[in-house]
């Protein structure tokens, strides 16, 4: 089973959110959301190398989805 990280829109800006923790990490640009995102990934890698981290748009549509795999970021 793979680890789960979110980028959503929110009101005040964008919101980084991963089941494996109780608290939410917010952002006011989505570009920084998505770095925040991808370096939490990385570290939970460490751990449990299954990780993806998927990324929505203000639509809803899911705009990238990325997996951390064997040699980093796909």
């Amino acid at each position: 089973m793979h680890q789960a990280i979110t980028v959503e829109p929110s009101a005040q800006g964008w919101v980084v959110r991963s089941p494996p923790f109780d608290s939410e990490m917010f952002f006011r640009s989505g570009e920084s959301a998505e770095v925040a995102a991808r370096d939490l990934g990385t570290r939970m890698a460490r751990v449990s190398p299954d990780v993806v981290v998927e990324i929505f748009l203000r639509d809803g549509s899911l705009g990238g989805r990325y997996v951390y795999g064997e040699h980093g970021w796909t």
